[in-house]
Order: C-alpha cells, then sequence, then structure tokens
C-alpha cells in the first residue's frame, strides 16, 4: 500500500475496500436524505475525481440504493448496515463515507453544506457536554 492508498471496510468486516488516490474534498451534508441515510446530524463523504475503489472482500454484499428522482446513492453492507463507497458518476469517481476508512485521512473537512437543512436539534454542538466512553 503506498502513502496515497487508504483502506476501510464495513462494521463486520465482510466488505473490505482499498482507495488508491487523494481526497479532493470533505464535505459534512446536513440536507434532509443525508441525515436520513446516516441516522445522525450529517453525513461526512469524502470525494475525488482520480481514486479508484478496488473491492477486497465481500462485493456481493453490497446493496446500492438510489432515491428515485433524484441523484442521491448510498451503497451499504446488506449483512450489517454499514455505508460504504459508492460511484455516482458515470465515470467512476467514488464518493466514500469517511467513517467507513480505517486509514488515516489527511484532509480537514472543506465545508458543511446544505448547512441551512440542519436539523433543529444541530446548534451549537460544540457546548454539549463530552464524555471519554459511554454515559454511567
Amino acid at each position: 500500500m503506498d502513502d496515497n492508498s487508504r483502506t476501510g471496510q464495513c462494521l463486520c468486516g465482510a466488505v473490505k475496500f482499498c482507495i488508491s488516490g487523494e481526497f479532493e474534498n470533505f464535505f459534512l451534508c446536513h440536507c434532509s436524505r443525508c441525515r436520513k441515510g446516516s441516522g445522525s446530524a450529517h453525513s461526512a463523504n469524502l470525494f475525488s475525481s482520480k481514486a479508484k475503489i478496488t473491492w477486497v472482500a465481500g462485493e456481493e454484499n453490497i446493496k446500492t440504493f438510489q432515491l428515485s428522482g433524484s441523484q442521491h446513492v448510498k451503497s451499504f453492507c446488506m449483512d450489517c448496515g454499514s455505508a460504504l463507497p459508492v460511484c455516482q458518476t458515470d465515470d467512476g469517481f467514488p464518493v466514500v463515507p469517511a467513517g467507513s476508512l480505517d486509514s488515516k485521512i489527511n484532509i480537514r473537512p472543506n465545508a458543511h453544506i446544505c448547512f441551512a437543512s440542519r436539523a433543529n436539534w444541530d446548534n451549537d454542538l460544540a457546548s454539549v457536554e463530552r464524555i471519554n466512553g459511554l454515559p454511567g
């Protein structure tokens, strides 16, 4: 694995992949579709026009969902439901969920996007108590 390669997998380990090439953008998207798809305040996705995905294991466990009438696409493991990379364009450029990577990410998020669409509870989260581990 070279300096431009990153590895990742789903939570259960059934699907494993390698991404070769640099990421150009890292966006935190707050749109309602990304909130529903992630079950959280936002999705955290890496984008590249040069990177390539190599599926190391479990490609047959990948399910891809495209929301009808939109460009919203999401891939996930059929066993554990973990978000996985998806190629959203005909050119095969990957969109990679940041949390699916096991390797360090050497790019910081560029921006919060669709920020006006954020959830009503997604304000001033930096002031919320921080606990290392589980509460209690």
